[in-house]
């Protein structure tokens, strides 16, 4: 069967054409274009809330696909190490493919509008950190608001918020360019999904899924909206067992 053609969301780059994933229906994620892949570590800041990334470990695609863990069962995470034959789990495609921002619900603030799909959400928090995303939205017309409502969309790493700025009617998009992160969420004791950024090409074998700059996929095999994150990694602890480092100085800029 032919796929349909493939959406791109506003704000997304076009990255070299290597830069892919294959999901595949009852096994891994096959990662083509030799990407880095590294560990992004929820942090918190002085209040206590999370509210950037700091990078850890380093994990080599030395090969071309390189196998990533799909079914959460692995004993050799990130990669993929056959688990999924032997492993009680669902690999079912249950997303569609409706564009994200079809299906968003829309606040409009003083100079942003705030584009949420809570299908999508992976329950990173740190649209919750300081007044909360939809407050500082409406209240954007005060610069600390306008700041932190920017702030806590682009960190939102499933790209289930987009901010639009009203006067220039563009979305805020970060620069990222073509890697995948490893969520690790040590204050919900767990590991999260795979943070794939920069307009990876993301394919079934029937479905051209909408190319966006920030997508998540699930990793620990239980998500409801696969292949994408649904945040039920924190609901069964689902724990990577890889090492994380102390590496707040390290943090993450969008």
């Amino acid at each position: 069967m032919e796929k349909e053609k493939r959406f791109t969301e506003s704000g997304t780059p076009l990255p070299d054409e290597k830069f892919r994933i294959e999901v595949l229906p009852d096994g891994p994620y096959l990662v083509y274009g030799n990407p880095p892949v590294q560990q992004e570590i929820l942090t918190q800041d002085e209040e206590g809330v999370s509210w950037k990334y700091a990078q850890g470990h380093s994990y080599a695609t030395t090969e071309n696909p390189t196998a990533l863990c799909r079914c959460g069962h692995s004993g050799n995470h990130p990669y993929c190490d056959g688990s999924h034959t032997r492993a009680d789990w669902d690999p079912s495609l249950t997303a569609d493919n409706v564009p994200l921002l079809e299906k968003a619900m829309t606040y409009d603030g003083a100079t942003l509008q705030l584009s949420d799909n809570p299908d999508y959400c992976a329950r990173a928090r740190i649209c919750m950190a300081k007044h909360t995303a939809w407050k500082n939205t409406i209240r954007s017309n005060k610069p600390e608001a306008r700041e932190n409502a920017i702030h806590e969309a682009t960190f939102c790493p499933s790209g289930r918020l987009k901010i639009l700025d009203k006067e220039t009617g563009e979305y805020i998009e970060p620069p990222l360019q073509p890697e995948i992160g490893l969520i690790e969420d040590p204050q919900k004791k767990c590991s999260g999904p795979l943070w794939v950024k920069g307009g990876f090409a993301v394919d079934s074998p029937d479905t051209a899924y909408e190319r966006r700059n920030r997508i998540t996929l699930c990793r620990c095999g239980a998500s409801a909206n696969k292949p994408f994150c649904d945040g039920t990694h924190i609901d069964i602890c689902f724990n990577d067992q890889l090492p994380i480092p102390e590496t707040k100085e390290k943090e993450t800029e969008n």
